[in-house]
């Protein structure tokens, strides 16, 4: 039982550096905005002291009135001018302060969520691969939006609360020690409740964000493959699944929320008990003449505006939990690792197209290699075929070739250079890729095509969607090339978007292709017209082709029978058809009782 204390508390002592390096660091956040937190903080200052003054002028105003059996007008006129003053300055600075306080939590929200889309250009896609791209979304939207509304919040209440606080006992001080200490030694049992509750909020507040962004991961994936998930009559299960976690979403949220809502009752309690000891003191020493009947009413309104504000940074306090969570997802985003550091000395280069591969090894996870001894050697202007079946290895080599993995061991060469020490801008631009999962961003057909050079001119454009066979179904959209696809090309079917791919790399014309199953989606009299335009634009050109459909690969000038990460044959297609090994034995499978 006592190894359980002890970790319980060596927990909540890592939770609290933990909160603390956020709020350091959200501070980072709005250092940059400081004399616009400085303008704000002025301005709860006006706030807090112009509203502090309303109670005392009212006591003067009713003094006057009762003073001495007569009204005193002048006392009275003075008290409900400068009442009247102190109510439109305090409106006119509040104004001021929430206009201020929106621009600095907005303007870190936009700092925050700019961070956060460079970090996704750096992180590695190792790491993209293995988190949901929901999770991701998450923490971009719905949790600096959390956050956002915490600061809001914190910026808004939390300032003008403690200068309230603060200012209200001061004056109680000077009018009558008495009753100011009674609420002196009454205020620390509110707060001792808000703190005990607020501390006990925050695990739940992770957890909900926690969980929020699996719901939002979820929703992702099931409305990405709607289709396929009503093709396979899987409806059911993914609204099971659905279910479970919304499930979840909502224990953990109702925890949260039953916490955080006792906070707010209780601290009402205290105050009430405040208020009620101030009303019975200042009412006994209004009877034995000590104070005023004014001076009583000050009390009463500075006891009700000093137990207001804690009510205030009680509901702070929830909204801070919140965005503390939150803020620890962002920043735990943040902290991934980078993808490796490009050398110091790494420099630009325009390639001719040699590309050799030393004993290379390579694993996705450190104890299943997946690539042992791998070389191989391609000169300028050669195509290379990669086949074999599926998880052997191919598109990793791929993945290799275009650095978004490095080797564990070995090395990657083009014209005799190590790829690792090349910026990895200029080895990607003189590589045209062409995927089978297709790409499209929301934009026009032009601006899909122009998006490796978006300088290209008009005749340029069109000239690629000619060779790559799609100029005639986009003559037929509604605006022809000025169409605007929608989200991954919205209404075009599989084979259009994957024709319009084509011509994004017909465009680019570089020194080297990869072309990833480029015709898998498109029809066979298509794909003979493509596979045409393909033998033009390779001429001359280094390309790596991975095809499972072996009639497409059958003009290449080596083709490579990969088998768990090992080159098994090589060779031109005639020349493996006679040796009658593994690559006869494919070729047999999809061509049975054809001639070769």
């Amino acid at each position: 039982m006592g190894g359980k204390v002890n970790g319980n508390k060596r927990n909540t002592k890592i939770g609290k550096k933990v909160d603390r390096g956020t709020l350091k660091r959200l501070a980072a956040f709005v250092r940059p905005y400081l004399k616009y937190v400085v303008f704000s903080m002025t301005c709860a200052a006006v706030t807090s002291a112009a509203a502090l003054l309303i109670p005392f002028f009212s006591g003067r105003a009713i003094d006057g009135m009762l003073g001495q059996g007569r009204v005193d007008m002048g006392r009275v006129g003075t008290a409900l001018l400068l009442i009247g003053f102190c109510f439109a300055l305090s409106s006119a600075a509040q104004q001021a302060m929430a206009m201020t306080n929106n621009r600095v939590t907005y303007s870190v929200s936009r700092d925050l969520r700019e961070r956060i889309m460079d970090k996704f250009q750096r992180l590695p896609l190792s790491y993209l691969d293995t988190h949901p791209s929901g999770d991701l979304v998450s923490r971009l939207v719905s949790d600096v939006d959390a956050l956002a509304d915490g600061l809001l919040m914190g910026f808004t209440q939390l300032f003008t609360g403690v200068i309230t606080i603060a200012g209200t006992l001061g004056i109680m001080l000077t009018m009558d020690l008495r009753i100011a200490l009674a609420v002196v030694v009454l205020t620390p049992l509110g707060l001792f409740v808000a703190g005990f509750i607020a501390s006990r909020t925050h695990r739940y507040f992770t957890a909900q964000a926690e969980v929020r962004g699996r719901e939002t991961a979820l929703i992702n994936e099931m409305i990405e493959g709607e289709k396929v998930v009503r093709v396979f009559g899987h409806e059911e299960k993914a609204m099971a699944e659905f279910d479970g976690v919304n499930e979840e979403l909502r224990r953990v949220s109702l925890k949260a929320t039953f916490f955080s809502s006792l906070t707010n009752p209780s601290t009402r309690l205290v105050n009430n008990t405040v208020y009620a000891a101030v009303a019975f003191l200042s009412a006994m020493l209004c009877v034995d003449g000590s104070i005023t009947v004014g001076a009583m009413s000050v009390f009463l309104s500075y006891a009700s505006q000093y137990a207001k504000p804690f009510n205030e940074i009680s509901g702070v306090v929830t909204e801070l939990e919140n965005a503390l969570a939150c803020a620890a997802r962002v920043f735990a985003l943040l902290d991934e690792e980078d993808q490796t550091a490009e050398d110091a000395d790494a420099v630009s280069f325009e390639a001719e197209g040699t590309v050799e591969i030393e004993n290379v090894d390579f694993a996705y996870v450190p104890d299943r290699p997946l690539i042992t001894g791998f070389s191989l050697r391609v000169d300028k202007g050669k195509r290379i075929a990669l086949v074999g079946p599926t998880g052997c290895g191919k598109t990793t080599l791929i993945n290799l070739l275009m650095l978004f993995y490095d080797v564990d061991r070995g090395a990657i060469r083009v014209d005799g250079a190590d790829i690792r020490h090349m910026t990895r801008r200029s080895l990607r631009h003189n590589y045209g890729m062409v995927l089978q999962e297709t790409w499209l961003k929301t934009g026009t057909v032009r601006d899909n095509i122009a998006y490796v050079r978006p300088d290209a001119s008009m005749d340029e454009v069109i000239a690629a969607a000619r060779a790559a066979h799609c100029h005639s179904f986009i003559r037929r959209l509604p605006q022809g090339y000025d169409t605007v696809l929608g989200e991954n090309g919205g209404s075009l079917s599989q084979g259009q978007k994957q024709l319009l791919c084509i011509a994004r790399v017909m465009l680019s014309t570089p020194p080297m292709l990869i072309l990833d199953e480029a015709t898998s989606s498109i029809d066979t009299r298509t794909e003979v017209l493509i596979q045409e335009a393909f033998a033009r634009l390779m001429k001359g050109r280094t390309s790596f082709i991975v095809a499972h459909r072996l009639s497409t690969i059958r003009d290449a000038d080596s083709i490579l029978v990969m088998r768990d990460g090992h080159i098994v044959e090589q060779g031109d297609h005639d020349m493996l058809i006679r040796k009658n090994g593994a690559y006869a034995e494919l070729y047999q499978s999809q061509f049975s009782g054809v001639k070769t």
